[in-house]
């Protein structure tokens, strides 16, 4: 494994650069299912937006989309579906594209940052400091940085790793994001007013956030698609129930896409309080305001809307209210 780990660091050492436009060299054929064409994807946000596309022939495909270089992108013979995650960089890129188990048997060759992911997916137990020292100047350092640690990093911490990073991705896109996000945070830390937000709720009704604040109430961010949500909502509910009359409400806001399994997640899971929903996914306002990265995920506030806990699970969500409504009584 270090052998391996030693090979991609002097290939990505090789070939950094800050991303820029150019041309793909991007080919491959598909296996294991019939397709017409090959759509190629791009990554915000967490999600992906369909680019281009070519049609397949014979079963081979072909690319040559001018588009950002180095970045991850997505290739998917059904856009309704995730696709494979792929790192496009200023090479002859191959692909075997299987659709089966997720894309996990597709086979990509001549990305050598794709060769790194791989790498970073199948260890355990990942140093991201470490990691981002191994490989300042890959761009997968940067999009791990921001993909999958930005939500369980303080704003500092974000702040160290992105140091870290070689000067070559400091103006990448993930980076930008980081810092944006940072900037999000610390204007969110316990003490500071939550910001004030409207949507809508099932039935269309506009709904102020700064309107419905009364004794303590909780910003929960959840989703019917999300099984952690999902799980966690009886420990919500049972602290609803135990401490609604006492001076706790909700205020639930659903990254959902479709209203009709929204409302089918609240009546459901019995979230008999107040919800909103801009019902667009991880695009949500709401979402960016809070600087939510991942769900479920909330915020404690007082009647003045101050901030007084966040990201309270299960047990220590009810013992948190106990101490402090036991404070007003």
């Amino acid at each position: 494994m270090k052998k391996i780990v030693l090979f991609l660091t002097l290939c990505l050492g090789a070939t950094a650069a800050q991303a820029q436009d150019a041309n793909v060299q991007l080919k491959g054929t598909v296996v294991d299912t019939v397709a017409n064409y090959v759509y190629l994807q791009k990554f915000h946000n967490k999600m992906f937006t369909t680019i281009d596309s070519v049609k397949v022939v014979d079963g081979k495909f072909s690319f040559k989309t001018k588009i950002k270089l180095p970045e991850l992108y997505g290739l998917s013979v059904n856009t309704a579906n995730i696709p494979l995650y792929i790192f496009l960089e200023k090479a002859p890129i191959t692909v075997k594209l299987s659709p089966v188990k997720y894309y996990s048997n597709s086979v990509v060759e001549g990305s050598a940052s794709q060769d790194l992911f791989d790498v970073y997916r199948k260890t355990q137990n990942v140093d991201i400091s470490k990691f981002i020292t191994e490989h300042p100047s890959s761009i997968v350092s940067a999009y791990v940085l921001y993909r999958n640690w930005s939500y369980r990093l303080t704003p500092d911490q974000i702040l160290q790793n992105i140091a870290l990073l070689d000067k070559s991705q400091q103006n990448s896109t993930y980076v930008k994001e980081l810092k944006e996000l940072v900037t999000v945070l610390n204007g969110l830390a316990i003490g500071k007013k939550a910001p004030d937000f409207v949507s809508k709720d099932p039935e269309g009704k506009s709904v102020r956030f700064s309107e419905n604040l009364k004794g303590y109430t909780l910003v929960d961010f959840w989703a019917s698609w999300c099984a952690p949500c999902r799980k966690e909502n009886p420990n919500i509910v049972a602290a609803y129930k135990e401490y609604h009359d006492k001076g706790f409400n909700i205020i639930g806001i659903s990254l959902d896409k479709k209203k009709e399994n929204w409302i089918k997640g609240i009546k459901d899971d019995h979230l008999d309080w107040l919800q909103v929903s801009e019902l667009v996914y991880w695009n949500s306002e709401i979402a960016k305001l809070y600087g939510v990265r991942a769900i479920p995920a909330n915020y404690l506030v007082d009647s003045k809307g101050i901030i007084v806990a966040r990201n309270l699970r299960g047990e220590e969500l009810q013992t948190t209210l106990k101490a402090l409504l036991s404070q007003n009584n």
